[in-house]
C-alpha cells in the first residue's frame, strides 16, 4: 500500500506534477515501455507510474532513479536575486485597465500594493480577458509572479 502524501504547498505539487511529465514526456519520446523504464530503474511499474504523476509521497530516490533511467539529470542551483525590482512601490489602477476592472469592489481605491494586486489578479484570474491585456500590465503581472509569487501564478 503506497504510503499517505504528506502535505505539500501547492507550488511543490505543481512542481512535482511538471517534473513528473517531463520525466513520462522523455520516456514516450524514446519509446521505452513503462515496464522497461521501471526495471531500468530498479522500481515496480506502479511505483513509475507514481512518479510520473508527480506524487509526493514517493521519495526523492525514486525520482532520481526514474530520470536517470531515462537519461535525465537533476540540477540544483540557487535562486537568482533580481538586481533592482520591478515592482512598483504602489500599483496604480489607472495604468492596469484590467486591474481596475478587477477592482471595482473597492470603491474609492486609487492604488494597491503589489502584494493586494497579485492577489487581486489570483483570486480573480478567470474574470480577465488575457486577449486584451496592454504589454504594460502583461509586465506588471510576470513581476509581481516573479518577485512575489514564487514563480507561479496561482490560479
Amino acid at each position: 500500500m503506497p504510503a499517505k502524501a504528506p502535505p505539500v504547498p501547492p507550488h511543490v505539487a505543481t512542481q512535482l506534477a511538471m517534473l513528473g511529465e517531463r520525466i513520462r514526456a522523455e520516456r514516450e519520446r524514446q519509446k521505452v515501455t513503462a515496464i522497461d523504464a521501471a526495471e531500468a530503474a530498479g522500481m515496480s511499474r506502479v511505483t513509475l507510474h507514481r512518479v510520473e504523476r508527480g506524487e509526493p509521497s514517493v521519495t526523492m530516490g525514486a525520482y532520481l532513479s526514474a530520470m536517470s533511467a531515462v537519461g535525465l539529470s537533476l540540477q540544483v542551483r540557487e535562486p537568482e536575486a533580481p538586481l533592482v525590482s520591478a515592482l512598483p512601490d504602489v500599483v496604480r489602477l489607472d495604468d492596469y485597465p484590467a486591474l481596475q476592472q478587477l477592482a471595482w469592489q473597492l470603491p474609492g481605491v486609487t492604488e494597491l500594493s503589489p502584494a493586494q494586486a497579485l492577489d487581486l489578479y489570483e483570486r480573480n484570474w478567470r474574470h480577465l480577458d488575457r486577449e486584451r491585456l496592454t504589454p504594460h500590465e502583461r509586465r506588471l503581472i510576470q513581476a509581481l509572479v516573479d518577485e512575489l509569487g514564487g514563480g507561479r501564478l496561482l490560479v
